[in-house]
């Protein structure tokens, strides 16, 4: 199966059709008036597409077991045909729609067995997505121009050469991932006044400032004692997203100080300086956190 172990859960909904066509008025007749000799095929079908819809994964080699929070069942009867709607939602790290079509199929199928005895010419056909939400297509945010960003790894070994940076390699990737040009890269000593320099410097030319390294709780590490009084204000909200996903990975990431908040239109970030601390953090809150310049700019989810 894919790794799913990266990404963020949200809300997940997926809603697939199916069509069952029989072959005379009379069967459309039996169903609707509950005379088919197997029993009431409407309920019997919406009963089987519940327990398969939520056994999608023990059919599907590559789908992963996910909690099916919400699934609905209607029908709705055209001339010769019922069209089968089937909707599923999640609250999880990866979409329903295979579940969703999956749900669709196991309906039409169980309406074919229940019918058979009474049309030998019943026909499943446009088994297809209708529609799909909460993936990475739900939450793209569009901007004019190209975001910039300047990445500052706070360590003394590295920067004295003992030993080579990872972890600004890691953001500097993740950033170019999510389209934002990485204008300045920089290895820096922890210190205290050259922190809060590089800050001052270039939040005026850059939406993004980011340091990794020094947020631990060594007297050395003092990233976020620099940071904390140049901010403007704070955004908790990312400090603890970035700190739960850490915390489910590696149950060190409590001991961690990262800092988030803005100066101006820029946002500064304080992150871990180890390289699965860097990883996880970004994976935590990007892309979704770029949402903040439509913030900023005042600007509302409604308006992408």
């Amino acid at each position: 199966m894919v790794d799913i172990t990266h990404k963020i859960s949200t809300l997940r909904e997926a809603t697939a059709t199916a069509v069952v066509k029989v072959s005379r008025p009379e069967t459309i007749e039996a169903v609707e008036e509950n005379l088919v000799p197997k029993g009431n095929v409407l309920e019997m079908a919406k009963t089987a597409g519940l327990f398969a819809v939520k056994n999608t994964h023990l059919s599907i080699p590559d789908c992963h077991p996910l909690p099916i929070e919400f699934t609905s069942v209607n029908y709705k009867i055209e001339g010769l045909e019922i069209h089968i709607i089937f909707k599923v939602k999640t609250v999880y790290k990866t979409g329903v729609e295979v579940e969703a079509m999956h749900g669709a199929s196991i309906v039409a199928l169980t309406m074919y067995d229940m019918l058979k005895p009474i049309d030998k010419e019943i026909e499943i056909s446009t088994i297809k997505l209708i529609n799909k939400e909460g993936g990475k297509s739900s939450f793209k945010n569009k901007f004019s121009n190209t975001i910039k960003a300047a990445v500052f790894v706070c360590s003394d070994s590295i920067f004295a050469g003992e030993k080579e940076d990872r972890s600004g390699k890691v953001i500097v990737e993740k950033l170019d991932n999510c389209g934002v040009e990485t204008s300045h890269y920089e290895i820096i000593p922890d210190e205290l006044d050259i922190i809060q320099e590089k800050t001052k410097a270039f939040a005026k030319e850059n939406q993004l400032v980011i340091f990794t390294g020094g947020t631990g709780l060594s007297p050395r590490d003092v990233t976020p004692e620099a940071l904390e009084p140049l901010l403007e204000s704070r955004i908790p909200g990312v400090e603890e997203a970035i700190r739960n996903y850490g915390q489910q990975r590696m149950p060190y990431a409590m001991l961690s100080r990262t800092v988030a908040g803005t100066l101006g239109k820029t946002i500064v970030l304080a992150l871990p300086g180890s390289t699965n601390g860097a990883r996880e953090s970004m994976d935590a809150v990007f892309p979704h956190l770029l949402h903040v310049f439509h913030i900023l700019k005042g600007k509302n989810h409604d308006n992408f």
